[in-house]
């Protein structure tokens, strides 16, 4: 593997300044794509699908925990499997606390197709606590595209979904996959995804996670 080139600090706050132009034209370019993301059309979900959690069965509107915002990890994990996907877990691995999300009105949570008694010791190993489904009993995960029918058989592929809720109805906004899904991770990164993007509950102050109002 080659390394950089090794020059003066001159040299290297010139390159650095002439790099600081591109990367602000991409945040620029980004912020835009944003804005584009939010005022995308959103679609009615009707359909009553069945998941099962912690607390045993739920709905799509049980998953959002009575925030106006859900974002659902579509996390590989087929029935057949012994253990959930390698690459998914090292993405649940860099969420954070999920108490920002929840102070900006977003919950989140991860879902597969794998029956929750499968993931249940799966997620236990891996010493996560976030919220996560089985949605072994409905078509979820195949209506919103992270599993895929070729060749007459199932293949999962790694996904997020945004969900937006006014009263009792839900509407799905956006969804991403695979390459789709470089790059996030993060509370902001995540919350860009949404409908109502970085727009918080409240107050814009960032707090420490456990100064947040449940």
């Amino acid at each position: 593997m080659s390394l950089p080139e090794i020059v003066s600090r001159e040299r290297w706050h010139a390159a650095r300044a002439e790099l600081l132009l591109k990367e602000e034209a991409l945040t620029r370019a980004r912020n835009a794509l944003g804005a584009e993301r939010r005022r995308l059309p959103m679609v009615e979900v009707d359909a009553e699908y069945v998941f099962e959690g912690g607390d045993g069965k739920a709905n799509l509107r049980d998953l959002f925990d009575g925030r106006a915002q859900l974002i659902v990890y579509h996390f590989m994990f087929a029935p057949e499997w012994e253990s959930g996907c390698p690459n998914c877990s090292a993405f649940l691995d860099q969420i954070g606390h999920l108490s920002h999300l929840r102070a900006r009105g977003t919950s989140f949570a991860a879902v597969s197709r794998a029956p929750f008694t499968r993931i249940l010791p799966f997620k236990a190993r891996m010493g996560w606590t976030l919220p996560w489904y089985s949605s072994y009993h409905s078509d979820f995960n195949r209506d919103f595209e992270a599993t895929l029918v070729v060749d007459d058989e199932p293949v999962e592929r790694p996904g997020i979904s945004c969900f937006l809720r006014e009263h009792d109805r839900v509407f799905h906004t956006y969804s991403a996959y695979d390459r789709g899904l470089d790059g996030l991770g993060s509370t902001t990164s995540l919350l860009d995804l949404t409908a109502l993007g970085r727009v918080p509950e409240g107050s814009d102050r960032v707090r420490y996670h456990d100064e947040y109002e449940d």
